[in-house]
């Protein structure tokens, strides 16, 4: 396994980039790529103290990241909101910049007020993403939520995270606006094919989260992946994200290490051929690393989160 030294350039990609276009069909507002490039951003940056709004600057300035992923439960709408006030305001990037999206929590799903208080601790007028976070609690009511939120301006687009089986069926069929997105566990591991195909029909773009396997060191250190670090003298991680990159994924490694930041953004260098991209697909299958189960939504729809009233 290649780990040697990586000479990194700054560079300014705009990573992820939407048009909201008008549907003529349906009259709602569907967002769509600008153009059909790959995508990674950031997200995860569990911390309340304001720490990582500036290494959500640093990667804005230096390294051109330009979506930010977070969430009501990650803890840390504050501090992002925080680090792209300083980013804006020391003229780095304009509002229409960058990509942000978060997620609304089960325990919020009910609150009427729950998207104008993300926005609040955000900082900003609106988001260009908004998730409902789990199946979990009164998830059709928490869609509804935020397809008001769409409705009126504040999501530029909307998502669900972890839906699958049954209850995407039960969500698709009460939905007005159909999801834009899905996040869901993707990684060469695990691939919810099935799920993907089934929201073709509505264009329906995967994020993917847990990109490099939990950190799991079977899935940082499989044959076939530390073959392709060695010849292309890329790190593991590095052909991980690529394979994601290669496969149209969205995919926001989470970090809280500045070189992590900037290497995982050294991905544009090489390819991976045919050959290469269907050997990292046959591992699909070999595991996932959340399992999730009726238990777990239960918790999560009693879970309520410290800033809640």
């Amino acid at each position: 396994m290649w780990t040697g030294n990586i000479q990194y350039a700054n560079r300014a990609y705009l990573i992820y980039e939407f048009t909201v276009e008008r549907s003529a069909a349906h009259g709602i507002y569907e967002a769509q790529q600008r153009r059909p490039r790959p995508f990674i951003g950031t997200g995860d940056l569990h911390d309340q103290s304001g720490r990582y709004g500036n290494i959500g600057v640093r990667s804005v300035e230096k390294w051109g990241y330009r979506l930010i992923d977070t969430a009501n439960a990650y803890l840390n709408e504050e501090a992002v909101g925080k680090g792209l006030k300083k980013a804006m305001d020391g003229g780095l990037v304009k509002r229409d910049d960058v990509f942000l999206s978060t997620k609304i929590w089960p325990t919020l799903y009910e609150k009427d007020d729950a998207v104008e208080k993300t926005l609040e601790r955000l900082g900003v007028d609106y988001v260009d993403l908004l998730f409902i976070h789990q199946p979990a609690g009164q998830y059709q009511a928490g869609y509804a939520l935020i397809e008001k939120a769409y409705k009126e301006g504040k999501a530029r687009s909307l998502g669900i995270s972890n839906f699958f089986g049954d209850k995407l069926e039960s969500l698709l069929s009460a939905a007005d606006v159909k999801p834009q997105v899905i996040q869901l566990e993707t990684h060469p591991y695990y691939v919810y094919d099935d799920v993907m195909v089934r929201l073709a029909e509505y264009g329906t773009k995967l994020m993917g989260w847990y990109p490099l396997g939990h950190g799991d060191p079977g899935l940082l250190h499989d044959p076939m992946i530390t073959k392709l670090s060695d010849k292309y003298r890329k790190s593991t991680v590095q052909i991980l994200l690529r394979w994601a990159v290669q496969r149209d994924f969205m995919t926001i490694p989470g970090t809280k290490n500045i070189d992590h930041l900037r290497s995982n953004f050294d991905i544009f260098d090489f390819s991976l051929t045919d050959e290469e991209m269907a050997a990292v697909n046959a591992l699909n299958g070999t595991r996932r690393y959340y399992t999730p189960s009726e238990e777990l939504e239960t918790r999560y729809a009693n879970m309520h989160l410290p800033f809640e009233g």
